[in-house]
């Protein structure tokens, strides 16, 4: 591998990592309005019934979407990799803001019936799709644009845009839930932030054409050397075969963190801790804050001293302190539910405001993003989609309220254990 010269000035690394986290935010505001509304949206979408028949078959439309993740990454990795990357970023951002609006008007079960859970579904498998090409995108966008000693600091502001859009989605429920009746919430109310995604989506497609190519790209299209068939290039190599693998373990902590730890956690708070509504998604909204407060922090840290020290600690740390934190939440306090998610966002920082530079750091410019889309939404989908589903369904078979803690520990424990194997990375130059 020969490197590639650098020539990206502070101004365009800026512009990307606004056009790229604005992207990022967008893309991840439906995750977050669908996880703090499921509790509503299993009330519309499917039939009355008790149990939590209707919860877990709204978390079933939401693990199964993942398994459209992996497709989009493949198709919307090989344009990045073949047409280039803001190419693949305006789709992927067309096809979450059309599907997001559609959930916003599709009516209820009492008046399609049965095609309504369907059509939610249809709806959830597009987003699934885009989301699939989003990340790695997103992330290999602003990463080949910023300079070395800086490109975790510069991916930060990407990471922490998906968590702002999932405060955002949060600091929603607490308003709507705060001055609308149950029965507007649940006739109207909830569609609100499913239709925001229509203005939204049109100001980031406006963001994004305005961006260029990053130069490492750019080098590969004069000089004729763009992968012609990405995914076999991908596969080709053992070297990037076993970088497959580990970009599909190494991130398990991140995905579980997002959509159990931070996702699910309205809906753990309101069903499983008893909190009211309001206080569920007030607590849940500031350790979200303590969370994007960190990312970059987290970040400078590794472009300083190494992507491994940063990542090893965090889960280390995760590991020990998730089950104390979780019982500290479920004592009833609204004091001491805010002091276990801080200390748990804190912790979680260290692996999600550096993973995405890591996983990115790993593959050639050539079939970066398509390998990069492959690896990490395989384990994804597996592991991190299913969560809400498989810790609902634990917690109704076993009613043990520490499921989740059990979860998060052993995705800690996995993904330190791969990274110990990862090579560092944080001193190296995009190559092609």
């Amino acid at each position: 591998m020969t490197t590639t010269t650098r020539t990206t000035t502070a101004p365009n690394v800026r512009q990307t990592a606004v056009a790229g986290s604005a992207g990022m935010f967008i893309e991840f505001y439906e995750y977050g309005i669908y996880g703090s509304f499921a509790p509503v949206i299993s009330t519309v979408f499917f039939p009355k019934s008790g149990g939590g028949t209707g919860l877990l078959l709204t978390y079933g439309i939401f693990a199964v979407t993942f398994l459209f993740r992996p497709l989009g990454g493949v198709i919307l990795g090989m344009i990045g990799d073949r047409v280039g990357r803001r190419s693949a970023l305006l789709l992927s951002l067309t096809i979450i803001t059309i599907s997001t609006t559609l959930i916003g008007v599709v009516p209820g079960y009492e008046v399609l019936g049965l095609a309504a859970p369907v059509l939610l579904l249809l709806f959830r498998l597009a987003q699934g799709f885009s989301a699939g090409g989003e990340v790695a995108a997103a992330v290999t966008l602003v990463g080949e644009h910023a300079p070395t000693g800086k490109r975790a600091f510069c991916i930060s502001f990407v990471q922490a845009a998906s968590f702002g859009a999932l405060l955002v989605g949060t600091l929603l429920g607490v308003v709507l839930t705060g001055t609308l009746s149950e029965d507007a919430l649940h006739s109207w109310g909830w569609r609100i932030p499913f239709l925001v995604a229509l203005p939204l989506g049109l100001v980031g497609v406006w963001i994004r054409r305005k961006v260029s190519e990053p130069p490492a790209f750019e080098q590969l299209r004069q000089t004729d050397e763009l992968a012609t068939h990405p995914v076999k290039d991908a596969f080709r190599s053992g070297d990037n075969r076993r970088r497959l693998l580990m970009a599909a373990a190494l991130p398990l902590l991140n995905s579980v963190g997002y959509y159990v730890l931070f996702n699910y956690l309205p809906t753990y708070l309101s069903k499983q801790l008893k909190f009211g509504s309001s206080a569920s998604f007030t607590i849940t909204s500031i350790g979200l804050m303590a969370l994007i407060a960190a990312i970059p922090v987290a970040a400078r840290l590794s472009d300083k001293f190494g992507r491994r020290p940063v990542l090893i600690s965090s889960g280390i740390i995760m590991t020990v302190v998730a089950y104390p934190a979780y019982l500290v939440m479920g004592q009833g306090s609204f004091a001491l539910a805010v002091l276990g998610i801080v200390v748990l966002a804190v912790i979680f920082a260290g692996h999600t405001g550096v993973i995405h530079t890591a996983l990115m750091e790993l593959f050639p410019t050539s079939v970066r993003t398509t390998s990069y889309s492959i690896g990490y939404n395989i384990g994804l989908a597996i592991f991190g989609g299913g969560g809400p589903l498989i810790v609902t369904a634990l917690i109704t078979s076993t009613g043990d309220p520490g499921v989740p803690a059990y979860y998060v520990i052993l995705s800690a424990v996995v993904t330190t254990f791969c990274t110990i194997y990862l090579t560092e990375t944080y001193n190296s130059r995009v190559q092609d």
